[in-house]
Formats: C-alpha cells, structure tokens, sequence
C-alpha cells in the first residue's frame, strides 16, 4: 500500500514543473489524480504519464484566478473521484516585468497577486467544504524563500507569496477543528525548465545555496510528506526548502 492509497488529490498548475513533480509522486504513492493546469495538453500528458505507470488520474483546464473556472476544476474533480483530500496548491509564479516597489510594472503586480494569492484562496475556499465533507483533509501552499527573509528585485511576487504564507496559518488555525491542516512550503531556488533557462550555474544563489538548488522532485518529496498521514499533527507550519540559503 502507498503513503497515499485511498487519497485524492488536486494539484493546481500540474501540467508542468514542481506541479508535475508532485502529481508523478503522489500517485506513485496511490493517490487519484485530479491534474487542473491552464494548458490542456499539459495537462493531458501528465495525465498519460500517470496512466502508463498504473495509476489514475484526470485532466482538468482552468484558471486558478478565476471563480467560475475553480467551480468547474473542483465539480469535474469530485465527480471522477467523489471527493478531495488533498489540495496542492502550484499555479503561479513571477516574471522579468516585476521589480522593486518603484519600478515594477503594476499591471504585472495585479496579474501576480490574482495568480499566486487570489489563485490559491479561490482553490481553498472551493475545496475546504469538499474537506469538511469528507471528514477532513490537507491542504499545501507554496510560498516562496522570499516570502521569509528580505530579498530585492521581485516585489509583487513576495508581497502575493507573503499573502499565501499568511493566510495558509489563518485556515490552519480556523479549520483545525475539521481536521484541516493547512501547511506551506517556502521553495528556494527550484530548476524547473523555466528556471534553468535563465540561471546558471555562475549565478550567486549557487554560493547561497549550501546544498545547491533543489530539483521539482526535491519538493515532490516534501509535499508528499505534508500531504500523508505522516504529518498528521503537523499545520500551520513554513517549511523552507532552500539548500540552506536562508542560513546568511
């Protein structure tokens, strides 16, 4: 029996990077799959990939920033599965148009508070009553390192990540009683292919990061752990993934 045999589990943003990771690991571990990613053939193939290994899952296209398009991921979900007992929580990310407070694009600070906190409130509000139903659940957040200490040059994306950390401990605390646990990841340095692209191995987070960047599969490994029974007395918590940069 896998950690998660008997679980359900909604990744949002799965088509690709940390998302994909963690759906490839949860249902390694026997989870059902509901894989919501904003490009469909992304996240049919992630689909596929699940399926050829054995287990289940299913697609669904949607907009994390919008209400309507959540109605419909999480109705399509529980309709494959009959319910939801694991809320991962990936859409979202940053661009090159942020900045520090003075300079960044604010168009691109809305469109990155509606993804990255609006996106996963949206998810949460729409899946917690799934939860209560169900008799309760986990949910996972990713923040980000920046989100903890002080860092420059990515302010709309710290101020959106702020917001999910926060807000993850308010329906940590509000929740419990359901036996809801709420917990964030707080990702350094991750090597999607998005990231690769643009780092390189000359870069000073390299020096920063004692153990060096993680890989998607890195924080597949914790997300699994947060969304086991293992971690059952665990909620509320920041769990940093950082290869030690937050140490400086």
């Amino acid at each position: 029996m896998g950690r998660l045999a008997g679980k359900t589990a909604l990744v949002t943003g799965g088509g690709n990077g940390i998302g994909r990771a963690c759906v490839l690991r949860f249902a390694e571990e026997g989870a059902q799959m509901i894989v919501a990613d904003f490009n469909p053939e992304a996240a049919g193939k992630v689909v596929e990939e699940v399926a050829a290994a054995g287990g289940k899952a299913v697609p669904v296209t949607g907009d994390v920033s919008d209400e309507a398009s959540v109605d419909q991921m999480v109705a399509a979900g529980v309709d494959a599965f009959g319910g939801i007992d694991i809320l991962l929580n990936s859409a979202g990310g940053g661009s090159t148009r942020d900045g520090p407070v003075t300079e960044l694009d604010l168009d691109e600070f809305w469109r990155t508070v509606r993804v990255d906190l609006f996106g996963t409130l949206l998810c949460c509000r729409k899946v917690i009553p799934e939860m209560v139903r169900a008799g309760g659940g986990s949910i996972i957040n990713i923040s980000s390192l920046r989100a903890v200490i002080g860092t420059h040059g990515a302010d709309a994306y710290t101020a959106s990540k702020g917001g999910v950390l926060s807000m993850t401990r308010a329906i940590a605390m509000q929740w419990a009683k359901h036996n809801i646990r709420a917990n964030v990841m707080a990702p350094g340095v991750v090597l999607t292919e998005r990231v690769s692209a643009f780092i390189k191995e000359d870069n000073p987070i390299y020096r920063k990061s004692l153990l060096g960047p993680s890989e998607p599969e890195d924080v597949a490994s914790l997300a699994l752990y947060l969304a086991s029974d293992e971690s059952r007395r665990v909620t509320g918590a920041v769990l940093r993934l950082d290869g030690g940069a937050s140490i400086y």
